[in-house]
């Protein structure tokens, strides 16, 4: 039978995957990591090229399937530092202005990640912006205005009628690892260390 998981979600370089790691140590959780680089790769694409809409709605689905393959192949439940509603919001946020975008395909990979989401989840945890950003070769970049416009997508994403998972926002203020895996137990409901 599958298990359901722990989502943590948000921009990158909030700590995310530095928590998820920690909390699966303390809570006997299963770790899962999804790979979007090697799914870029293996369709010859580079995550961090410029591409067209069309192309980045395209591997971004790959990406999504890819992590339906991990996530649904669970068997004791989990944590992941990686959502379908993060591939959501990074999608949406690359549309401007003039993004030439076929709506029914954006609705069509829209209710794909809304799917996969309750499906495969049970709650959902917001981890905001609030760490010190050091720069490190090889991680995102520290726009901090473009990690804003993300947080404030996924807080929505997880916000709508689509979305039926329990959720929580981690207060900026708490930045000490412990203090953040006893808040993620706290809200989970799982049992002490």
């Amino acid at each position: 039978m599958m298990a359901k998981g722990i989502g943590l979600c948000g921009a990158h370089r909030t700590g995310k995957t530095t928590m998820t790691r920690q909390c699966a140590r303390d809570y006997a959780l299963a770790l899962v990591t999804t790979d979007t680089s090697a799914v870029f790769a293996e369709h010859g694409l580079d995550p961090a090229a410029p591409m067209d809409f069309a192309t980045r709605l395209w591997i971004q689905d790959k990406v999504l399937v890819a992590g339906e393959a991990v996530w649904g192949g669970q068997e004791r439940p989990f944590i992941t530092d990686r959502t379908p509603l993060d591939m959501l919001a990074y999608t949406l946020g690359d549309i401007r202005g003039d993004t030439k975008a076929d709506p029914a395909q954006l609705a069509d990979y829209t209710a794909h990640c809304f799917a996969a989401t309750n499906r495969y989840f049970r709650q959902l945890l917001v981890i905001q912006p609030a760490i010190p950003l050091v720069a490190e070769p090889g991680k995102a970049a520290l726009n901090e205005a473009y990690m804003e416009h993300l947080n404030h997508l996924v807080i929505g994403l997880c916000g709508a009628e689509e979305q039926q998972l329990p959720f929580a926002i981690l207060p900026r203020p708490l930045l000490d690892l412990a203090e953040r895996c006893a808040w993620l137990a706290e809200k989970c409901a799982l049992p002490g260390q």
